[in-house]
């Protein structure tokens, strides 16, 4: 019998988890987790999965590209327009680094807490 797992959250550190989950879910339209609070803050995805945001004292944000402190993972998103997409990101509070490997294709974005995600155009 082999044991068989199914993948419940994706948990992001960070130092203000209500204030990032905000971001997130503005970015997403997902729906917060009715039990957030200061600590630890969740978005309720699809099929049950969470994306949750927990606080972290002394909290080091990814230097991305830069690997001085390195990124451990990132997210990616598919979107219809690149461009649009990340205008509004932009305006939520993302960050665009100077350093974008293949812009055509997707865009490399921070959030407010410094995490590296992608912004992918579909196909």
């Amino acid at each position: 019998m082999s044991l068989q797992m199914k993948l419940s959250a994706i948990t992001l550190d960070c130092p203000d988890p209500l204030a990032l989950a905000a971001f997130y879910q503005e970015a997403t339209g997902l729906e917060p987790h009715p039990k957030s609070d200061a600590d630890f803050a969740g978005l309720c995805g699809e099929h049950g999965l969470l994306i949750g945001f927990q606080r972290v004292d002394d909290y080091r944000a990814p230097r991305w590209p830069d690997q001085t402190v390195p990124q451990q993972f990132h997210l990616d998103f598919d979107v219809d327009d690149l461009d649009e997409a990340e205008a509004r990101l932009l305006r939520l509070g993302a960050v665009k680094p100077d350093h974008q490997p293949n812009e055509a294709r997707w865009r490399v974005l921070t959030d407010p807490a410094g995490h590296p995600f992608c912004v992918v155009r579909g196909d």
